[in-house]
C-alpha cells in the first residue's frame, strides 16, 4: 500500500538529496563502462580487485543499520552503518528512516557499482519509476557475478521487484541459472505483503527442495565406503563446500562446462583465500560430461545432481558411456526432477526449468537406470528426495548405482 505521506510526497520529498533509486540511475549512466567491467586503457585493473571506500551520508533504510549490514557484508565489505537522528538538537525524537553508510573493501570495481544500483531502492524499498518485466532483465545482469550466491536473494528481488510475484518468480527462475538452485524456486509462489516484510533472517524455516536434495546426497555418500567423490555437473559449487567440510572425503574434484558456473564456484568456496590444505584436496575444471575425460576417472563416487534432465536425449548416451562405460567410479548418484510430481505445481506450465531437455516419471527413470546398469555392470536403488505424495510421488528421484564386482569391476 501506499505510505500515509504519498499524496504529500508528490510536491515535497527527499529524493533529490538522498540515496535513492535516482542515485543508481545516475550511476549506471555515468559509470556506464565501469559498471560492464571494462578499461580500454587498463583492462587488467577494471578485472582486479581494488581497494575501495563508499560513503552515503543519507541513505534511506527503513531496515535500520542492521539490514544495511546484513545486505553489504556477505559481498565481502566492512561495514560501518549509523542511524540518523531526525534532529541533533532534539535527540529525545529518536532515530530517522535514514542511515549514514560507509563500505570499505577490496572488491573490483564493476561489482561494487551493480551492487549499489540493485541495493540502494532494496534498502529504500522504493523506486522512483513504474516497475515493468525490463527490471527483472536489469536485476540479472547487474547481479551475475553475485546475486545468486547471496544469502539474502529472495529478499533483494522481492524488494527490487517492488513486490510482484510474478516478476520475482520469473527472476528466481533467471537466478536459478545463474547458480545450481534450479528447483528452489518452483514451490508455488505466495504474495508478499510489503507492509509485513520480514528481513532475510526472519524467511520461512521450511527448507527448499535444492537443500534436501543436497542433504540426501552428502547422506548417501556417507553411507558409502567412498572417500574421493566427482561432482559432475557442480554448478555454483554448493555441494562441493558441503564435501570440503567434511575431511573424511580426502580428494573432490568438481567439473562444469559452464564457465559462468565455474566462476561462481570460485566465488562461493573463496578459492582465493582458501588454506591450503583445504585447497590441496579440491581440483575444480571445466569440461563437457559428453566427451570422455580422463580427469574424470579413479574416484569411489561420482554425482550427477540435477544434470541429466539439461541432456538433449540423443546426447544422453554419450554421457553414459562417458560416466559408466569409461570414468567406471564405484557408485554414482543421479538426481532428476519427477514429472509426476509437476502437476503439485498450480502455476507450472511446462517443465520446471526452461533448459530442461525434458523430465522422467518414475518409471522412465527406472527403465533408463535398468538399462544402464545391464550395459554398463551397475546394481540400483531407487531413492525419493523431499515429501512422497502417495499419488505421485516424491518431487525428486534419486538412483544410487554400485559397480557390480568392487573396485576390481
Amino acid at each position: 500500500g501506499k505510505s500515509p505521506d504519498y499524496a504529500l510526497d508528490q510536491y515535497v520529498n527527499d529524493r533529490p538529496y538522498s540515496a535513492s533509486s535516482l542515485l543508481a540511475v545516475e550511476l549506471a549512466d555515468v559509470f556506464r563502462t565501469a559498471r560492464a567491467g571494462r578499461c580500454t586503457m587498463k583492462p587488467e585493473l577494471a578485472a582486479s580487485p581494488i581497494p575501495l571506500e563508499i560513503s552515503l551520508p543519507a541513505l534511506p533504510c527503513p531496515g535500520g543499520p542492521e539490514l544495511a549490514e546484513c545486505l553489504f557484508t556477505p559481498l565481502g565489505w566492512t561495514v560501518e552503518a549509523h542511524a540518523v537522528p531526525l534532529d541533533d538538537a532534539f535527540p529525545d525524537w529518536g532515530d530517522s528512516r535514514y542511515v549514514r553508510l560507509t563500505l570499505r573493501g577490496n572488491i573490483r570495481l564493476a561489482d561494487a557499482l551493480n551492487q549499489l544500483y540493485v541495493l540502494l531502492p532494496v534498502l529504500d524499498d522504493a523506486k522512483h519509476y513504474w516497475v515493468t518485466s525490463d527490471e527483472v532483465d536489469k536485476l540479472i545482469r547487474a547481479g551475475e557475478s553475485w546475486l545468486a550466491t547471496h544469502p539474502a536473494q529472495e529478499f533483494i528481488a522481492r524488494r527490487y521487484l517492488r513486490h510482484q510475484a510474478t516478476l520475482t518468480r520469473a527472476a528466481f527462475e533467471r537466478l536459478a541459472e545463474l547458480g545450481d538452485d534450479v528447483a528452489q524456486q518452483l514451490e508455488p509462489p505466495v504474495e508478499e505483503d510489503p507492509d509485513n516484510d520480514a528481513t532475510p533472517a526472519t524467511a520461512a524455516e521450511a527448507k527448499p527442495l535444492n537443500v534436501l536434495r543436497r542433504e540426501a546426497v552428502l547422506r548417501v555418500l556417507d553411507e558409502l565406503p567412498a572417500r574421493t567423490v566427482i561432482d559432475l555437473g557442480c554448478g555454483s559449487g554448493r555441494l562441493v563446500s558441503a564435501l570440503l567440510d567434511n575431511p573424511a572425503f580426502r580428494t573432490i574434484a568438481a567439473a562444469d562446462v559452464s564457465t559462468s558456473a565455474l566462476t561462481q564456484a570460485t566465488r562461493r568456496l573463496q578459492l582465493d583465500r582458501m588454506p591450503e590444505r583445504r585447497r590441496d584436496r579440491l581440483q575444480l575444471f571445466q569440461a563437457s560430461l559428453t566427451y570422455v575425460d580422463a580427469r574424470f576417472a579413479g574416484y569411489d563416487a561420482a554425482v550427477l545432481m540435477e544434470v541429466v534432465e539439461h541432456i538433449d536425449p540423443p546426447r544422453l548416451t554419450a554421457l553414459e558411456q562417458v560416466v559408466f562405460g569409461t570414468a567406471r567410479p564405484r557408485y554414482a548418484i543421479v538426481t532428476t526432477p519427477n514429472a509426476e510430481y509437476n502437476v503439485r505445481y498450480p502455476e507450472l506450465h511446462g517443465m520446471r526449468h526452461r533448459d530442461h531437455r525434458f523430465e522422467w516419471s518414475r518409471s522412465e527413470f527406472h527403465s533408463w537406470a535398468g538399462e544402464v546398469c545391464g550395459r554398463h555392470g551397475y546394481t540400483v536403488d531407487f531413492r525419493g528426495v523431499g515429501d512422497d505424495d502417495p499419488e505421485v510421488g516424491p518431487p525428486t528421484q534419486m538412483a544410487v548405482f554400485a559397480r557390480a564386482g568392487g573396485t576390481d569391476a
